[in-house]
């Protein structure tokens, strides 16, 4: 069953998780990553985050499904680009090069969608 929820393409937290979420083309960021992200670009210092290896399997699972789940935007997104561009007579070639696939395996992953 799709997620239809809202996530940030970053640490992929669900809309109902965070305070704002900012949309851009195909991608969602939420205020804790744009606050991450200003810090960086200011050189300020950044929290430490935990190790992985120090998360227990329960934690790494639900990550594991926060940033998944978070693809299935991302994939919508390039699945309406192809299909604007196909519209345009761009050819499966073009569009293949583009992504670093045959003209085969873009025809094969989106054709489907035309």
């Amino acid at each position: 069953m799709p997620d239809n929820v809202l996530r940030c393409s970053f640490c992929g937290k669900a809309k109902d998780e965070i305070e704002r979420m900012i949309a851009g083309p195909g991608v969602f960021i939420c205020n804790e990553c744009v606050d991450l992200s200003v810090r960086v670009m200011n050189e300020q210092p950044i929290p430490s985050f935990p190790p992985l290896d120090g998360k227990s399997d329960e934690e790494l699972l639900a990550d594991m499904v926060r940033l998944d789940k978070s693809r299935g935007q991302v994939e919508a997104a390039v699945q309406d680009r192809v299909l604007r561009l196909r519209s345009r007579s761009v050819t499966w070639a073009r569009i293949g090069e583009a992504l670093g696939i045959s003209r085969q395996s873009a025809w094969e992953r989106f054709s489907g969608e035309e």
